[in-house]
């Protein structure tokens, strides 16, 4: 066994892991003691990633159809590209370089964003290439901007060790960035005078840490911060001197600010005028004042405006550039930075240059030694799908990401790739929602199987590295650009330059860091073999630097004309999509503790489901109870673009009158076309970023009476091939969804209809599980609708089906999951009220997924406990293990252990 240092391809945190390889396979990943960002720490997703690189599913040979009636089929990668090569010069010469388009991803390397967008425009000649980060961080690329001067995080994960005040907005740490959260925990323990405000309308998980929660409405956050500006202005908490030394522009804030009293913004946010008066004093009067954010406040039609006036709490008070101070932006996901470093968006350049400057486009023409750079802005993502819906776009090429399940209005999005003329999906996996539109499949090497840079949410640029060949015919996303590019430049002009004649990702490396010498982002003075001696490096870090640069702006001297930063004097202004009675309530998005985005990589491992293991809307009980609806009910949900159906649940956390949806559930998982078939394409009129976090919903119990529910274990072991077979029911039934099933290796399918369906389906999802031999015990009902079967492997409960009557689905799927002696239990299985056996445990919702404990087993050991909170479960971890490994549950556990002591 050998071992191979490298980085997490999930979030921004940026988590140094150690790869574990044997016989050409990664065996095993644990986290790297020796990196900054996490010093060994992982997460419950970053553990499982050795189950992420293979199985069914993956991309492994290039694949093309020349007719959008008939499938795929196999070609030799100098086919694929010679296609679309052909392709695309036929468009641009028919069309302009402007037909043409490039969407790319925040998981992508450097080297490979890079590649790409030089291959948009040095050579297509558009400014048509965005990232998939233009969904989640653009609005705090327009913030940082719009007030310091440049896209540039000024603060580090160091600072909360440092900081007397935490204001966390818009982000659920405990559950996003869960390394780093423990981060916050070590703090508050350290120092329990360090005050932490939670600004969200969800009481999260990250809210149970904060000495305030304000649990705004939707929204509201811009209202919110000019309120407490109002309060630190009454209070005389500004630092004149600061703003005077390092500021314009405070005047017209000031004016602003006046209006938003703090009783009137009480109001306006559904909160406590006081609650409010609070955090303004907490945060004004704190030796330092660190505010992290995320989604909640980038993911809106006003996000540029929501950070920019966070941003300008942080210059009234001169709580930045120096330690525990500082606006830090928590990105989501591992290279996000890197592609805006590289300016791979379309309305960026690189080395954070602007498009709309001649000046710049004319240094990077220079750079590149092309005569120009398109001055004409690109389209950003909504805008790109819109366009390519329109025919304006003909052409679309997609790395590394998913649009068919990740970006709003999902039924306009389905029609644009259905109607394009041509679509290249370059990913790692060929099952995605976005796949069965491609017409060119281009398998990429995926994570652990390529070498380049990723750069995290603090500026840090960390090395990734390959630790096995690339699975079947799989090349690196870099190479594959290149090696079209040079196909794609002899269609064009005759010949291929050496402009794309890379042979490995550090030239591209070093070209790239040529063209950031003299830049804010100047890196100048990294290569990779300074990576690998002197570890993971912020920028900037230009020639002879012995290191990076932890925080920016301690001189007070900011990246704009004058050297000063700019307040930003914003209105507030309402969701773009307000509630009414015919849509009533606010939905609103966000993310599962072990899933990540559209679940393509998270879903693949069993483990990471039992925490949540099927799709389900969150109601207020109070909601529920109104309306005369209960948890496990099917409901409907409509929005003003479209609809889907989902389960209910309970979550007091949830405020009244709204809904809470993961972001991660998609048409692979739930029939439909998934969340984004409701959430509205709106864009920040100035980032460009839809607002996702919130739309207008109104929701009722679905008639749907038929039940089915079917779980059970491959007798060949494959579960990921069966939720392939599986996944492809999804569309027969009016609600369905199939899962992993986290402890016996099965899938789950579960499955809901207006009246019985059609002969033959049920005998058809008999066979898929395994459920049509001889084997089989088997109950029928059908004068009553009522079918059972189950197939026991020895003593084992290994597949079952309920047609009808579920009501033994509970105690059934607890037999198959924790393997429990079945076959004693003779007649009871097939009893026409098959009753759960005497002395029956559940072991209730997993909360520790590390170790696969209950809830039940959870509450019974904290209760037997003694002693405060703390006591009871240092107990409960010492007889069970929950918490003693990633501590992504730890915020649930001392919610359980202090309901503990209130009961006790």
């Amino acid at each position: 066994m050998s071992e191979v240092h490298s980085t997490c391809c999930y979030c921004g945190v940026g988590c140094g892991v150690i790869i574990d390889r044997r016989d050409g396979r990664i065996t095993g990943v644990r986290g790297d003691p020796e990196h900054p960002a996490n010093f060994g720490r992982l997460c419950g997703k970053g553990q499982t990633l050795h189950e992420t690189v293979g199985g069914h599913g993956r991309a492994l040979f290039p694949e093309l159809r020349h007719d959008r009636a008939a499938p795929r089929a196999r070609v030799s990668w100098d086919a694929a590209l010679d296609h679309v090569a052909d392709r695309f010069a036929t468009i641009i010469r028919q069309h302009g370089p402007d037909a043409v388009a490039f969407y790319v991803s925040g998981q992508l390397l450097t080297e490979d964003y890079y590649a790409f967008n030089k291959l948009a425009r040095a050579l297509v000649g558009t400014n048509n290439i965005d990232s998939n980060s233009r969904l989640c961080m653009s609005s705090a690329v327009a913030g940082y901007k719009a007030t310091l001067g440049a896209d540039a995080p000024p603060a580090c994960y160091e600072d909360i060790d440092h900081a007397g005040c935490i204001l966390i907005a818009g982000s659920n740490a405990a559950w996003a960035h869960p390394v780093l959260f423990r981060r916050i925990e070590d703090a508050k323990a350290k120092n329990p005078d360090l005050k932490i405000i939670v600004v969200d309308p969800r009481r999260t998980a990250t809210a149970e840490i904060a000495d305030l929660h304000l649990a705004i409405q939707p929204g509201t956050d811009v209202a919110l911060f000019h309120g407490m500006l109002n309060a630190l202005l009454r209070e005389n908490l500004a630092d004149a001197g600061y703003i005077e030394a390092h500021t314009r522009g405070f005047d017209a804030l000031e004016t602003l600010a006046r209006g938003y009293s703090p009783e009137s913004v009480a109001e306006t946010c559904g909160i406590a005028a006081d609650e409010l008066l609070t955090a303004a004093r907490w945060f004004g009067n704190a030796r330092a004042a660190l505010s992290l954010y995320c989604m909640g406040l980038n993911q809106s039609s006003a996000g540029a405006d929501k950070n920019a006036a966070l941003i300008n709490l942080h210059l009234a008070t001169g709580h930045i550039g120096r330690p525990g101070a500082g606006p830090f932006s928590l990105t989501g996901q591992p290279n996000a930075m890197g592609g805006r470093e590289t300016g791979a968006m379309a309305n960026l350049l690189i080395g954070h240059r602007d498009l709309d400057d001649a000046a710049d486009r004319a240094e990077v023409a220079r750079l590149w030694d092309v005569p120009e750079i398109p001055a004409r802005p690109g389209k950003t993502a909504v805008e790109m799908f819109e366009a390519l819906r329109r025919g304006d776009i003909r052409a679309v090429w997609i790395a590394c990401t998913n649009p068919a399940q990740s970006l709003p209005a999902q039924n306009a999005v389905r029609d644009a790739l259905a109607n394009a003329e041509l679509v290249v999906l370059q990913d790692i996996l060929a099952d995605t929602e976005t796949a069965p539109y491609a017409d060119v499949l281009l398998p990429a090497a995926g994570w652990g199987e390529k070498e380049g840079t990723v750069t995290n949410s603090e500026r840090r640029i960390s090395r990734v590295r390959a630790a096995v060949a690339a699975s079947g015919e799989a090349r690196p996303d870099w190479r594959i650009a290149c090696d079209f590019a040079m196909r794609l430049e002899r269609r064009l002009h005759g010949r291929a330059s050496s402009r794309f004649a890379f042979d490995h990702p550090e030239r591209i490396f070093d070209e790239y860091r040529e063209m950031t010498r003299g830049r804010d982002t100047d890196i100048t003075g990294l290569d990779y073999a300074a990576l690998d001696a002197g570890g993971p490096q912020q920028w900037p870090c230009t020639a002879g630097a012995r290191e990076g640069t932890p925080r920016l702006y301690e001189n007070g001297v900011f990246p704009t004309a004058d050297g000063r930063a700019r307040f930003a004097a914003v209105p507030y202004r309402p969701v773009a999509e307000a509630v009414d009675a015919r849509f009533p309530f606010r939905l609103n998005t966000g993310r599962l503790r072990d899933q990540w985005h559209g679940m393509t990589r998270s879903g693949r491992v069993a483990r990471l489901w039992a925490h949540a293991p099927e799709p389900a809307v969150a109601l207020n009980p109070a909601d529920l109870a109104r309306r005369g609806l209960r948890a496990g009910d099917i409901l409907r949900l409509e929005s003003r673009r479209g609809a889907l159906h989902v389960a209910a649940t309970a979550d007091a956390g949830v405020a009244p009158g709204q809904a809470f949806l993961p972001m991660h559930w998609g048409s692979r998982y739930l029939s439909g076309a998934g969340v984004n078939a409701l959430t509205l394409p709106v864009t920040d009129p100035r980032s460009f970023q839809p607002e996702l976090k919130h739309c207008a919903i109104r929701l009722a119990k679905a008639a749907l009476p038929w039940r089915l529910v079917a779980f059970g274990t491959p007798r060949d072991g494959d579960a990921l091939a069966r939720l392939a077979q599986v996944r492809a029911w999804l569309p027969r039934f009016e609600f369905a969804s199939c899962t992993l099933t986290a402890d016996a290796g099965g899938v789950l399918l579960r499955a809901a209809a207006g009246a019985a369906p059609a002969a033959g389906v049920l005998e058809a999802i008999h066979a898929l599980f395994e459920l049509d031999g001889g084997d089989v015990l088997q109950y029928a009902d059908p004068a009553r609708g009522n079918f059972r079967r189950i197939r026991l492997d020895g003593e084992r409960v290994a597949a079952a089906c309920l047609a009808g009557d579920g009501s033994s689905e509970p105690w059934l799927r607890e037999f198959h999951a924790q393997g429990l002696p079945a076959a004693a239990l003779g007649a009871m299985l097939l009893a026409p009220t098959a009753r759960a056996p005497a002395g029956m445990a559940s072991r209730g919702r997993i909360i520790c997924s590390c170790h696969g404990v209950g809830e039940t087993a959870i509450v019974g050991s904290l209760g037997a406990a003694a002693g405060d909170a703390a006591a009871r479960l240092g107990a409960a971890q010492q007889q069970l293990l929950c918490g003693t490994q990633c501590g992504s549950c730890l915020p649930e556990l001392r919610k359980l252990a202090a309901a503990a002591v209130a009961a006790a």
